[in-house]
């Protein structure tokens, strides 16, 4: 089944020519099924890249899945149109009286900067408590899984010496999570980020299991018992060239930004990028909304 989005929104031509199953709102709305109610807060500057990579990825699955995009008021976005805003995306004031199957809160690169310096943090911290009486499960990615992590479990972030930067080996944890079902023992995903948080705080918390991580990344894949909060470290998400185009804006600022590991063939920047996470991407959205999402969610959301 297909993803239902605003019949003008940029990303859905791009998904179209992807053969990406994208249904319009008219179409849905004569559909005899009641879709599952995402919400997505967007807090990347290029929201627009932001909403093709995980709509492609929500796509890829046999749910009907209508989407909310919502950004922080708080904030005013440098990168992404006013106009753009206004069209496609509402603000947490139009949507915290309603229920939703499930949230995805994506990264952001502001990670240097101690949480509460983040100038929405007050309002994302009133969404974080709220997503956990008025959505079944959230997935939280990169910065936005750090974030939750201090919010909910007060486990801080440490900055490293180096950019995390590049595809990196994982390995699977736990055997028999749902989220993990079809995952190969080994698999790749991509890394963007100065700051991490560390095995031994998050095993020392009761109520989190690490499913997943890496010798050179760290960990990577985090879970609370019931599957109401997941915790993704790295950015499954990514398009085959998104750490090429950050390679170069860091070159062309005059930072001193290695080239991604593992990512160029031969480690040659003149190389083009393999894709060598997709597969593993779209299991683990897919694995998620069907496990985590579908198999929990009420029919009837209050």
């Amino acid at each position: 089944m297909p993803i239902k989005i605003p019949n003008e929104l940029p990303a859905k031509d791009i998904l179209q020519q992807e053969n990406i199953f994208v249904m319009n709102e008219r179409r849905a709305y004569t559909q005899d099924i009641r879709p599952l109610h995402i919400v997505i807060l967007n807090l990347m500057p290029l929201k627009e890249t932001t909403e093709t990579q995980i709509l492609r990825l929500l796509g890829n699955s046999p749910l009907q899945v209508d989407i909310t995009f919502v950004h922080p008021s708080s904030h005013r976005s440098k990168n992404t149109s006013p106009e753009h805003l206004e069209a496609f995306y509402k603000s947490f004031a139009d949507v915290k009286d309603q229920y939703f199957d499930g949230m995805i809160i994506t990264g952001a690169p502001i990670e240097r900067l101690a949480f509460e310096d983040v100038d929405y943090w007050e309002e994302l911290v009133e969404m974080l408590e709220w997503s956990k009486t008025h959505v079944t499960s959230t997935m939280h990615i990169c910065w936005g899984a750090q974030a939750a992590l201090y919010y909910h479990y007060q486990i801080p972030k440490f900055e490293l010496p180096h950019k995390q930067f590049g595809v990196y080996k994982h390995e699977i944890k736990v055997q028999n999570s749902p989220l993990l079902r079809g995952f190969d023992d080994q698999f790749y995903v991509p890394h963007s980020r100065h700051t991490t948080t560390t095995n031994e705080d998050i095993e020392a918390e009761d109520g989190l299991v690490v499913l997943a991580d890496s010798e050179d990344a760290g960990v990577y894949l985090i879970s609370d018992l019931t599957g109401s909060k997941v915790f993704v470290t790295g950015h499954a998400e990514y398009d085959a060239t998104t750490l090429r185009d950050e390679y170069n804006r860091d070159r062309e600022r005059g930072l001193d930004t290695q080239a991604p590991t593992g990512y160029f063939p031969s480690e040659n920047p003149n190389n083009d990028p393999l894709l060598l996470w997709r597969a593993h991407s779209h299991l683990l959205f897919s694995n998620w909304l069907n496990y985590y999402v579908y198999q929990e969610t009420p029919y009837e959301l209050r």
